[in-house]
């Protein structure tokens, strides 16, 4: 076997996120803006000549088969024609079920690093198409920009964001993402809105009505945190964020939280760390 190298996934927020329609194939028209954060996990890839993908550890409570990091890995061996496999190890930093995008970047990582391991040669419009049938998340963390995301998420426009500082709070809830896109109460025709008028009124999160009503943990948390500074739900929840104008500032917010909720100062990225070390880690020659 090779030996063991050690890939980032970061977390994202949604700084907004309206649903502007439903899809004749099910799923949502939305408009959000994807900030990278510097949260994230970490996940440890060992190639194998015998084509096995194998995962040793991973998100708690969920088994391997359906881990998004081994269903990438078999996706990009799909479509790629590999023999090669590999053993997985995925170090958890990221909440699950908090909106954050955690299980997408794992598998935009495995996708990108595999890819590289592995020799692959696909290039990043064929890594994303293959990370859209994933989840509508992994292409932006397949691109590794902040981005402006349209479709189902996956057109996706880079953008320039202040890199400021966030408190992000877990209330200490999951919040299952299919049952809010099936919820009868979800707002689905919100006008579409340019990034200038995203700028000039804010957005807001379309699925902040629907979770607050139905987890009370996370409306008190949003309550809470929003005396402090602007607080908004991220993707379908249940981590809520809050700009700040300094560490300082996020650093005396988190130290005010208590148990059962977990919170953390973190900064904004527009470039993914991992897009660094994949460029280190290229073939030569």
């Amino acid at each position: 076997m090779s030996s063991v190298t050690l890939w980032p996934a970061p977390a994202k927020l949604n700084l907004f996120l309206h649903v502007t329609g439903r899809r004749g194939d099910g799923y949502h028209d939305l408009q959000t803006l994807f900030q990278l954060i510097d949260l994230a996990d970490d996940i440890r890839i060992q190639v194998r000549p015998d084509g096995l993908i194998e995962r040793q550890a991973g998100a708690e409570g969920v088994p391997a088969e359906a881990d998004l990091v081994v269903r990438a890995a078999r996706a990009l061996q799909a479509a790629s024609g590999t023999t090669l496999g590999a053993t997985l190890n995925v170090i958890k930093r990221i909440p699950m079920g908090g909106g954050l995008g955690g299980g997408s970047s794992d598998a935009a990582t495995a996708l990108v690093a595999l890819n590289n391991l592995w020799k692959c040669g696909l290039n990043e419009d064929e890594l994303a198409a293959i990370g859209v049938n994933l989840g509508a998340d992994v292409p932006v963390f397949v691109r590794g920009r902040s981005a402006w995301g349209e479709g189902r998420g996956e057109r996706l426009t880079a953008v320039e964001l202040p890199e400021r500082w966030f408190v992000v709070l877990h209330p200490g809830v999951h919040v299952p993402t299919a049952a809010l896109f099936q919820a009868p109460e979800l707002t689905r025709n919100s006008p579409p809105i340019t990034m200038g008028g995203f700028l000039q009124s804010g957005g807001r999160n379309d699925f902040e009505p629907v979770v607050r009503a139905r987890y009370p943990q996370v409306a008190q948390a949003l309550d809470w945190l929003g005396h402090f500074a602007p607080a908004r739900l991220t993707g379908t929840g249940a981590c809520i964020f809050a700009p700040c104008a300094s560490l300082n500032e996020a650093q005396d917010i988190v130290t005010r939280v208590r148990a059962p909720w977990r919170a953390m100062a973190t900064r904004g990225m527009n470039v993914s760390p991992l897009l660094a070390v994949s460029a280190r880690a290229a073939p030569t020659g």
